[in-house]
C-alpha cells in the first residue's frame, strides 16, 4: 500500500487540475448570467485546487524517501524538481496573482500570467504521474 501512495496523489493532483481548470471554471463562464459570477465562483475553486495541490505535493515530498537507505526512491530523484516547481507555482497563483485579478488589476495580464502558471503547473504534474506509472508498470522512471 506504502509504495502505491505516491501514484495516489499524483494522479489526485494532476486530475483534480484537469477538472478545475479544464472542465469546471470554463463551464461556469459558459454557464453563469455574469462572467462577474463565474469569476466569483472560479476564484473559489482555484483556491480550493491549491489546498488540494499542496497536500498532494507534501505527500509526494514525505514518501520521496526511502528511510532504510537514507536517500531518494528513484521515482523521486526523477520527478522531485516537477513537485517541488507545481507547489510553488501553486502558491505563487494563490497568493500573488489571484489577489491582482481579484481586484482587476491589469486583468487581461494577471489572468494570463495565471492561466500560464496553472498549465505549468498541470504538465509538473503530469510528469510526475508519468514518472510514477511508469514506475509501477516496471519502466523505471520514464
Amino acid at each position: 500500500m506504502k509504495e502505491r501512495l505516491p501514484i495516489f496523489a499524483a494522479a489526485l493532483w494532476w486530475g483534480s487540475l484537469s477538472v478545475i481548470g479544464f472542465m469546471a471554471v470554463p463551464m461556469l463562464f459558459a454557464s453563469l448570467p455574469l462572467a462577474a459570477m463565474a469569476g466569483f465562483m472560479a476564484a473559489k475553486l482555484f483556491a480550493a485546487q491549491t489546498w488540494v495541490s499542496v497536500a498532494c505535493t507534501l505527500l509526494l515530498l514525505v514518501m520521496a524517501k526511502d528511510k532504510q537507505a537514507n536517500a531518494l526512491y528513484p521515482w523521486a530523484r526523477a520527478a522531485i524538481g516537477f513537485v517541488l516547481a507545481g507547489m510553488l507555482l501553486a502558491l505563487v497563483v494563490q497568493y500573488g496573482i489571484s489577489p491582482k485579478i481579484v481586484a482587476r488589476q491589469n486583468l487581461k495580464l494577471w489572468h494570463s500570467l495565471g492561466t500560464l502558471m496553472y498549465v505549468l503547473q498541470w504538465l509538473c504534474a503530469a510528469i510526475v504521474l508519468w514518472r510514477l506509472s511508469g514506475r509501477v508498470q516496471g519502466h523505471g522512471s520514464d
